[in-house]
Parts: C-alpha cells; structure tokens; sequence
C-alpha cells in the first residue's frame, strides 16, 4: 500500500515536471517564432530602406538631369531651374532623413510621390516658360524685321526727301535767279530817261543877280538841268534822279551838308558817290528839272562829266567845260 502511494507521488510529480517542461517548450517555441517574424520583419524593413534608398538616389539624379536638360542661354530661366534644383535638394535630404527610421517608411514613400509631383510640376513651369519665351523671341524677331524694314524705308524716304530737296533747292534758285533777272529788267524797263543834261556855271553879282560864265575861276553857282522822257511803264508817283558831277580829275563833286551822299549800281552793286538828289513827282511826262549847288569852294578848269541815275540805272549824260 505504502509502495503504491510512493508510486502514485514520483507519477504526480513526474507528471507536473512533464507538464512544466511542456509548458516551457511551448513558451521557448512562442519566443522563437515572435524573434523569427521579428527579424523576417526586420529584414524586409532593411531591404525596403534600401530599395527605397536607391529609388530615392535614382529619382533625385533623374530630375536633376532632366531639368539641366532644359537649361537655355535665358539667365532668368536658369536662375529659376537652379533654385528647382536646390528645393530638389532640400526635398531629398528630408526622406533620407526619414529612411534612416524604419518606422518612417510609409512617410518617405509619401514624400517620394510628392518629389515626383513636384519635379513634374517644374517641368511642366519650366515648358510653359520655354514656349512664352520662344513666342516671344519670335515676336521680338519679327519685331526687329519690321523696324529693318521701317529703317529701310525711312533712309529711302530720306534719300528721295535729299534728291528732292535738292531738286526744289535748284528749281528755287533757278528761280530765285530768273525772278531777281525779270525784276532787274521790269526795273531796267521802268528807268525814267532824261535829256538835255546841261550844266551852267553862275556868278553872283553883288545885287544878287546870277550871270553865266564859264570861267572857273569866277564860278559860285552850279545850275544842273536835264528833261525827263515819257515811260508808260512807269506808274506815277515820287522819282529820285540822282546827280553825279565828276571833275576833270575824275573825282566826284560831293559835301555831305550839301545833300551828297551813296547810291549802290543796279548792274553792278558799286557803291557810286552822288551829288545831290532831286526828286520829282512824275506823271509819264517831259518836264524840265532843275537845281542849283553852291560848295563855296573853287572849281578847277577843265572839262566836267555829268551822271544822272534812276533806280540805280544810268539814265542820262553830259558834259560842260571850264576855262
């Protein structure tokens, strides 16, 4: 009975180690299969950070070259692309940051898709700015052909404008020319001739009388008289006839307080010392006109000539002579 009890205690407690050692192999197993799928997870996580990795690195160069590619001679254009460029850059050091965190895996693919986004959206910005430009350039070219041809245009406008300027400026003085020669000869034509041109030498008499001499030495007076001839073409109206008295020296008798003065040639615009003036109001008729000159100075013997003008045209002539 006692061996039966002894049997029945070494069975039970048998059976409680054999049930603790079931209990522990199970919990050994448990732990075994938890570090297993721990490192397979583990494992797949490594091997997902390093695809990831290298997707990350591929896609990053990939844009990168992709938007060198798009780079033009425009500075503002490749301005804009490098600042792309370096937002890329930004952009890729903030997933590498997050691939470093296995737990971070599902925001990195995320921020993957948003870098892939974001480089479409720049190529697309960059396009459109290439196409606005091109337009652009193409505007400004056929702009640039427009001003050529308007240059163009406005030298052979000028060049014409020059022939034709010159050849108004020849007409001009052509006719500038035939004018002042018409005005010199309707001037030619309305010259007043005058006749008779007569000079007497005075003495004056202590009653006052004058009595004609041709003494030289006994002279006081100059009596100049010419006759004025009919000249249609004249209209009536105030006529100067000035008088040049030249002495047997050639000199010519002037005083300036005695009405002397200058007159400049129609033919030849000398300036021709005068006598004295007389004016007339002519009426296209024969009158005789007269006036006497006094200088109170000696006259020389000789023989005088004498010059009368109208309009600055010779218009008549004679001659006296002094013993």
């Amino acid at each position: 009975m006692a061996d039966n009890n002894s049997k029945q205690r070494i069975i039970a407690i048998a059976a409680v180690i054999i049930v603790a050692l079931l209990a522990g192999n199970a919990y050994l197993l448990f732990n075994k299969m938890k570090t297993g799928n721990e490192i397979t997870e583990l494992n797949s996580n490594l091997e997902e950070q390093e695809k990831l990795k290298a997707e990350l690195e591929k896609q990053y160069y990939e844009s990168l070259s992709e938007l060198e590619e798009m780079k033009t001679n425009n500075e503002d254009l490749n301005k804009m692309i490098e600042e792309q460029q370096a937002e890329l850059k930004d952009q890729k050091d903030r997933i590498s940051r997050l691939l470093g965190d296995s737990g971070k895996l599902k925001a990195a693919r995320q921020e993957m898709a948003n870098m892939q986004t974001q480089l479409e959206g720049y190529v697309a910005q960059v396009t459109q700015l290439k196409e606005e430009n091109a337009q652009l350039a193409d505007a400004n070219n056929q702009l640039a052909g427009e001003r050529d041809k308007l240059q163009t245009d406005i030298t052979s406008l000028n060049e014409e404008y020059q022939t034709t300027k010159a050849t108004l400026v020849n007409e001009k003085e052509e006719l500038t020319e035939k004018n002042a020669n018409l005005s010199k000869t309707v001037t030619r034509a309305s010259v007043v001739k005058v006749t008779n041109v007569d000079v007497e030498g005075l003495r004056l008499k202590n009653n006052g009388k004058a009595k004609d001499t041709d003494r030289a030495d006994k002279v006081d007076q100059l009596k100049v008289c010419f006759n004025t001839t009919e000249n249609n073409i004249v209209k009536p109206g105030k006529e100067q006839f000035y008088v040049r008295v030249v002495s047997p020296t050639g000199e010519t008798l002037a005083i300036e307080e005695m009405g002397s003065g200058i007159m400049s040639s129609s033919n030849t615009n000398e300036q021709i010392r005068y006598t004295k003036v007389k004016e007339y109001d002519y009426s296209n008729d024969e009158t005789e006109l007269c006036f006497l000159w006094e200088p109170k100075t000696a006259f020389a013997e000789g023989t005088y000539n004498v010059e009368v003008y109208n309009k600055g045209y010779m218009a008549g002539t004679g001659s006296f002579t002094f013993k």
